[in-house]
C-alpha cells in the first residue's frame, strides 16, 4: 500500500522499550543465569536495549507453569470454549488499539518499513486472532455409527503444552499464527521469539495480562536457538513443537522429538518458490506481482518468488521492465512513511546475500542492476536483478532471503513445470496466464503447498499454509491449522438392550 493511497500515521520515534524480561505465569522474570543479550536496530547497527537471556532453566520454569495451567480443574481447562474466544477477541482488540506502538517496535527491531508493519503485519495479526477466536466453540467431534449396541462419539481435546519457536522476519505475525490456534483449542504455550527480534513478542505479554488470560497459559522466553530453542525441542514435558525457520534447524527439531518423547512436530521451513509468467498474461500485473513477491520485506520471506520463469517471447521486455521497476524502489529510514525497503536483519544475512550475488556474477548470470551495499550505515542491499540465469547456478538453487531477483526464460509448459519442480523445496508458487485451462493444468502439476494464480503473497487466516517436500510438515492457518493442536479421542459406550 503506497503513501499516495492512504495517510500513514507518524511512528513513535522516541518509543520507550518497557518489556525486556522473561514472561512466565503472567509475571516478568530475570533469567536464571543472570545473562542478558543485546538487541540491535539493523537500520543503523545501534543497540536498542538488552533483553533477559532465557536458556534451559528458564524453559523448565515456563514449561512447569504451562503444565500447571493445563491441569484438569485449572481455570483454563474449566473455562467455557466461548470464553476462550472472548479472551482472544479481547487480545485482538488490544493489538489493534496498540497498532502504532507495535508497528514502531517491529520497524526498529526487524528493519521493516513502517508502512509494511502498519498496513501489513498488524492487520494480519489482528485478523488471525479474531479468526481463531471464532473457532473456539466450533471445533467439535462427531457421533460414529457402530454395529451392535454401542454409542460412539469423538471428542476434540487439546494436545497439551505446546513449544513454539518463531522467526525474525515476521515476529508479530508469526506470534499470532502460533498462539491463536493453540489457545483456541485450550492448549498452553511456551513460545521463544527469535533473538534478533524479541520486542513485539514481549510487548504481547503485557497485552495477554490485560486481556485476562489465566497465569501460565502463555509464557514467552527470549533466547538463542542453540540453548532455549534446543531446550524446547528436547523437553520431555512438551507435547508438541511448532517451528518456523530454516530447513536445517527444522531437521534438528524433528530429530530431537524422535530422540525424546516423540512430541508432535509441525514445521514451516525454507523455500525457493517459482513464479511462471506466460506470454498471454497481463504483463503489468505480472510484473508488479513478481516484483512485490520478491522484494517485499527485502526478500526476507519464505515464499519469496525467487525463481522467475518468463516465456521466451516476452522475456527481454519483462527483464527490461523489471529492472526499471526495481530501480524505483525507495530505500531509507525504516520509520519514514515513503520508505519501501529497509535493511537485512543482521550482518550474517547481509554478508551471505552479498556472497551469493558475487557467485551469480562469477557463474555467468547477467547483473542488470544493483548488486552491492546501499548507504553508509546499516545492512542495506541494493535491489538486484539478474537475467540469463541457469537452473544449476547457486542463485537459482539456494534460498537467498534477500532482494535478489533471478529471471529465467522457458519455451513450453512441460519444460517449465519440470524445471519449477526441480527443487528440494515446495512451499509456494505463482502462475500468470489468462488461459483457464493452462492455469488449472500448471497449478495442479506444481509441487507446492500454496499456488497463486494471477496474484502473489495473497494470504488470509482462512487459507491453510505449509509446504511440500523439505519446506515442512503440517499446515498452519484455516480449519486445517486446528488439527495440529487437537487430539481426537473416540469414546464408545455399551448400551443395554431393553424391550419396548
Amino acid at each position: 500500500m503506497s503513501s499516495a493511497q492512504v495517510t500513514i500515521p507518524t511512528p513513535l520515534r522516541n518509543l520507550e522499550i518497557k518489556y525486556t524480561k522473561i514472561f512466565i505465569n503472567n509475571e516478568w522474570h530475570n533469567s536464571v543465569s543472570g545473562k542478558k543479550f543485546p538487541v540491535f536496530n539493523p537500520a543503523n547497527g545501534e543497540k536498542i536495549c538488552e533483553v533477559e537471556e532465557g536458556d534451559k532453566e528458564d524453559i523448565n520454569k515456563a514449561v512447569k507453569a504451562a503444565r500447571e495451567a493445563f491441569q484438569l480443574g485449572s481455570p483454563w481447562r474449566t473455562m467455557d470454549a466461548s470464553v476462550r474466544g472472548k479472551l482472544l477477541y479481547k487480545l485482538a482488540d488490544l493489538v489493534e488499539r496498540d497498532t502504532l506502538i507495535l508497528s514502531t517496535l517491529e520497524s526498529i527491531d526487524a528493519g521493516k518499513a513502517f508502512a509494511t508493519s502498519y498496513f501489513g503485519d498488524l492487520p494480519g495479526a489482528v485478523k488471525t486472532l479474531r479468526y481463531y477466536a471464532g473457532w473456539t466453540d466450533k471445533n467439535h467431534g462427531r457421533t460414529v455409527p457402530m454395529d451392535g449396541d454401542y454409542f460412539s462419539f469423538t471428542r476434540h481435546e487439546p494436545v497439551g503444552v505446546c513449544g513454539q519457536i518463531i522467526p525474525w522476519n515476521f515476529p508479530l505475525v508469526m506470534f499470532s499464527w502460533k498462539i491463536a490456534p493453540a489457545l483456541c483449542n485450550g492448549n498452553t504455550v511456551v513460545i521463544k521469539p527469535a533473538e534478533q527480534t524479541p520486542l513485539t513478542a514481549l510487548y504481547m505479554g503485557s497485552l495477554i495480562i490485560e486481556a485476562g488470560f489465566p497465569p501460565g497459559v502463555v509464557n514467552i522466553v527470549p533466547g538463542y536457538g542453540t540453548t532455549a530453542g534446543a531446550a524446547i525441542s528436547h523437553h520431555m514435558d512438551i507435547d508438541k513443537v511448532a517451528f518456523t525457520g530454516s530447513t536445517e534447524v527444522g531437521k534438528l527439531i524433528k530429530e530431537a522429538a524422535g530422540k525424546t518423547n516423540l512430541k508432535r512436530v509441525t514445521l514451516e521451513l525454507g523455500g525457493k518458490s517459482p513464479i511462471i509468467i506466460f506470454a498471454d498474461a497481463d504483463l503489468d500485473n505480472a510484473l508488479e506481482q513478481a516484483h512485490q513477491g520478491l522484494f517485499y520485506h527485502q526478500g526476507q520471506m519464505c515464499v519469496a518468488g525467487s525463481r522467475l520463469f518468463v516465456e521466451e517471447s516476452i522475456y527481454e521486455e519483462f527483464v527490461r521492465k523489471s529492472v526499471e521497476r526495481a530501480k524505483k524502489r525507495v530505500l531509507g529510514d525504516t520509520l519514514s512513511p515513503t520508505t519501501q525497503q529497509g535493511p537485512q536483519i543482521d550482518k550474517e544475512q547481509y554478508d551471505r546475500i552479498l556472497e551469493l550475488i558475487e557467485s551469480g556474477k562469477k557463474e555467468g548470470a547477467k547483473l542488470e542492476c544493483g548488486g552491492g551495499p546501499w548507504g553508509d550505515k546499516g545492512f542495506y542491499i541494493q535491489p538486484t536483478v539478474f537475467s540469463n540465469v541457469k537452473d544449476d547456478m547457486r542463485i537459482a538453487k539456494e534460498e537467498i532471503f534477500g532482494p535478489v531477483q533471478q529471471i529465467m526464460s522457458f519455451k513450453t509448459i512441460d519444460e517449465v513445470i519440470k524445471r519449477a519442480n526441480n527443487t528440494t523445496y515446495g512451499l509456494a508458487a505463482g502462475v500468470f496466464t489468462k488461459d483457464l485451462d493452462k492455469a488449472i493444468t500448471v497449478s495442479s502439476a506444481l509441487q507446492a503447498g500454496t499456488v497463486w494464480v494471477n496474484c502473489y503473497i495473497t494470504m488470509s487466516p482462512q487459507g491453510p499454509f505449509g509446504g511440500f517436500k523439505m519446506s515442512g510438515n503440517g499446515r498452519e492457518m484455516g480449519e486445517y491449522g486446528l488439527h495440529a493442536y487437537t487430539e481426537v479421542k473416540t469414546v464408545t459406550m455399551k448400551i443395554s438392550k431393553k424391550n419396548s
